[in-house]
Parts: structure tokens; C-alpha cells; sequence
């Protein structure tokens, strides 16, 4: 597996993962309305290349398919991390989260952790700062602003 440098050319095989992966590993803990306001198949790709383009963006690469990503801004805001869901458990989230958390300097990392990856999250140390409710068209999603200090 190779870790690099995010490139406009990856913003639309991105998009896919992040719908795909939404609608399924996060399928166990969010209903079928809530996926479907979270990940709706139709992000604007200038905005959310504009986005990577902004922060440390790295993408998990295998076999030549992109099987993860993430982005933090250089306030040490964890913006999205997501691994596809063919290539969950095997270290890519940690890899990823890993290089970004060392490529900002912040006195902290924060995230809005989904229900789905709170877990994931409080194992590397993160702690819960509040349960939120966010509200995605009318449709209430549950996260969790969450913080780990650097040290």
C-alpha cells in the first residue's frame, strides 16, 4: 500500500468511496434517511477539490485503487477519514490518521466523529468533548466532537 499526497485527478474516485462507504459501514448505525442526507451522491467536486487542495489531504493507494483518505486543516481540524469498505480493519484509517496528525502543528487534534467511528477514534487517545445532534436537511445525524491533545 502506498500513503501519498492527495491530486485533483483523485477527487472523483474519492467522492465514490466516501458514498460508498457511508452507505455501507456506516449502515449499522445510521438509518437509510440518515445516509442518504450525510452522502448523497452529488458533492460539488470543484468544492470539495478546493477543500483538499486547502488541507493535508493523503489518500491510501492499492493496487491502484484509491482504498482510503483523509484531510485536517492546519488548525488540526480532522475534516473526513475514510477507508473503503472493502479494505476496513487492516490499519489504512490508522496509517492515514498517523501522517496527518504529524503534519499539522496544533496543540490538539478535533473531529466530528460519526457514531460508527467514536471507537476507532477514542483508541487513539481521542477523548469526547459532546454528543452532537446535527441537523442534514431536516434529518437529525448524531456525532461526537471529540479531542486529543498533542503532546
Amino acid at each position: 500500500m502506498i500513503i501519498r499526497k492527495y491530486k485533483p485527478e483523485d477527487c472523483k474516485y474519492i467522492a465514490e468511496l466516501f458514498y460508498d462507504t457511508v452507505h455501507t459501514v456506516n449502515a449499522k448505525d445510521y438509518d437509510q434517511e440518515q445516509l442518504n442526507v450525510w452522502a448523497t451522491g452529488s458533492v460539488d467536486l470543484n468544492e470539495w477539490n478546493n477543500s483538499f487542495m486547502e488541507h493535508v489531504t493523503l489518500v491510501a493507494v492499492e493496487d491502484d485503487r484509491i482504498v482510503g483518505f483523509g484531510d485536517i486543516e492546519k488548525t488540526g481540524y480532522l475534516n473526513r477519514l475514510y477507508v473503503h469498505k472493502d479494505y476496513q480493519n487492516q490499519g489504512i484509517a490508522t496509517i492515514l490518521c498517523n501522517g496527518l496528525e504529524k503534519s499539522v502543528d496544533a496543540d490538539a487534534i478535533t473531529t466530528c466523529a460519526s457514531i460508527t467511528a467514536k471507537q476507532f477514534f477514542i483508541r487513539r487517545g481521542f477523548k469526547i468533548i459532546k454528543e452532537q445532534e446535527v441537523i442534514r436537511r431536516g434529518v437529525l445525524l448524531t456525532n461526537y466532537l471529540m479531542k486529543k491533545s498533542i503532546e
